[in-house]
């Protein structure tokens, strides 16, 4: 696919991010514009690899046919690009904006030179699409007369409800924030993801007949046993929101904040008020400390940063990635390998150096004497392998230091979801505490209730919850009408190689 010598002439060049002291200033999107000669040349570089891995399992999580796309964006025919890309994917300016792209990670280029940039071109075709109006409200042609009700309007329960509404279902979100997105709306901030982008999505979906409540906390003030008896099949994609608690001395203290908190708080300011209200945790003047690492921390580093903190420091219990793939990491995996994000790279720009400290252990939290959190206790770790091959932690004898810290943040996962409605429902719980549903079936042990999305596999990536979300509806259709014209998860690859439109 693209041009046959493409990669051999053409280098890669992602898309860059506006330069850090001026993104810092502002919470718009940190990427820039590119010109369509760019996208065009690095659409080239998709190489004709005969097993595309970059849609396959390794890669993609919803097989999107990524060749062909690159392809169609090299002849200049984005509108055709578009068509493939909406075959797979119900929301692809979200996933080319925050998904790592695992696709990049299994690229068959990427074996012997930087893969393509693939995120890059999919965002732009999506965004693209918009401008030219091309994308439009499409509601079915008929309604079937089933009702179905979905719990949680993050990226699985919109895919789920998309497609469910795409087959005639009367479909309706349940959302118990003030505004529907879910992880996208309130977990992500504007600067990796703005939140009208995330707005023109929703409208569309409206407009094609899907019908949204907020304010709706299922569990507590909407019964899920009166959705159950009202619509024809339930639907949870409620997500995994209890997040990993450091339960050391001194944890009780003022100032030391879950990381969801912290960034939940911020976007919504920054939505009803721009900030005005005062209506969040400030990092300004504040010497903070982020620990754990991941997207979730790179975003409470960025966050705090356009507060105007006046020092940072990340802690991650691991140690540092090495700079090219270790011998137990090999291609077509995803490469664990050290990377700067945009939030590292804003912290050395205006403090001069990266934020991570690698091997840190947190022992305590300090008092200030009145009850607020002044600094953290920590030891170095040192980490081995036993004598069946498993990574010990141990502590480094002497290696105790005090950190100073006036804000901690605390970025470390999540371990799955909440109970509160899946306890009224009497459902099944898996060894994780996840909601007990196969994968491809979807279906939990209470019949007409169906689980999907990071409350049924776990804290997982918005791809993967857009996999789930549409395998979901079509295990629902199924459950509903007794087969399903909806694509199934890997389905779509096979379609492609024999040609498929």
């Amino acid at each position: 696919m693209g041009k046959p010598t493409g990669f051999k002439e053409y280098a890669r060049q992602a898309v860059p991010y506006r330069p850090p002291l001026e993104r810092i200033a502002d919470y718009q999107e940190v990427t820039t514009q590119p010109a369509e000669e760019h996208l065009s040349v690095q659409g080239a570089r998709c190489m004709d690899c005969g097993v595309p891995f970059c849609q396959s399992s390794t890669g993609c999580p919803i097989d999107n046919l990524i060749p062909e796309w690159n392809d169609l964006v090299y002849q200049g025919r984005w509108q055709d690009a578009l068509a493939r890309l909406h075959k797979t994917n119900n929301f692809p300016e979200f996933t080319g904006r925050v998904c790592p792209a695992p696709c990049e990670g299994s690229c068959v280029l990427g074996i012997i030179e930087p893969p393509v940039t693939i995120k890059n071109i999919e965002s732009e075709i999506a965004d693209r699409g918009f401008a030219e109006g091309w994308v439009e409200a499409q509601p079915p042609a008929e309604r079937t007369g089933k009702k179905v009700a979905v719990v949680g309007s993050g990226p699985a329960g919109l895919a789920a409800a998309a497609q469910l509404n795409s087959v005639g279902h009367e479909v309706t979100v349940y959302e118990r924030a003030d505004r529907i997105g879910g992880l996208l709306m309130y977990g992500i901030p504007n600067m990796k993801l703005d939140k009208q982008v995330v707005q023109r999505r929703l409208d569309l979906l409206a407009a094609e007949g899907v019908k949204f409540v907020t304010g709706a906390n299922v569990g507590e003030n909407v019964d899920p046993q009166q959705l159950q008896a009202e619509n024809d099949a339930l639907v949870l994609a409620t997500g995994a929101t209890k997040p990993r608690d450091l339960p050391i001395p001194g944890r009780e203290l003022d100032g030391v904040h879950f990381a969801m908190e912290f960034l939940t708080q911020n976007t919504k300011s920054l939505l009803d008020s721009n900030l005005q209200d005062g209506q969040y945790i400030s990092a300004q003047d504040k010497r903070v400390i982020v620990i754990g690492g991941g997207d979730t921390g790179t975003d409470c580093i960025g966050t705090s940063v356009r507060h105007g903190c006046s020092n940072l420091v990340n802690f991650e219990l691991l140690p540092q990635p090495p700079a090219e793939r270790a011998a137990d990491n090999p291609w077509p995996q995803w490469p664990r390998i050290f990377r700067v994000d945009y939030g590292h790279e804003e912290v050395q720009a205006k403090f001069g150096q990266d934020p991570r400290e690698y091997c840190i252990l947190s022992k305590e939290f300090l008092d200030d004497g009145q009850g607020r959190v002044a600094g953290i206790k920590t030891v170095n770790v040192a980490w081995n392998k036993d004598t069946d091959g498993r990574w010990q932690m141990s502590e480094v004898e002497g290696s105790e230091k005090t950190y100073e810290a006036d804000l901690v943040l605390l970025a470390m996962g999540f371990l799955g979801p909440e109970h509160q409605v899946s306890d009224i429902l009497g459902l099944e719980y898996d060894a994780r505490s996840n909601y007990q549903a196969q994968h491809g079936q979807y279906t939990t042990n209470v019949p007409g209730v169906f689980a999907a999305g990071d409350c049924r596999r776990g804290q997982s990536l918005v791809v993967w919850a857009i996999n789930e979300g549409r395998g979901v509806a079509r295990a629902v259709d199924i459950y509903l009408m007794g087969q399903s014209s909806l694509p199934a998860p890997g389905v779509t690859m096979g379609l492609s190689m024999a040609g498929a439109v």
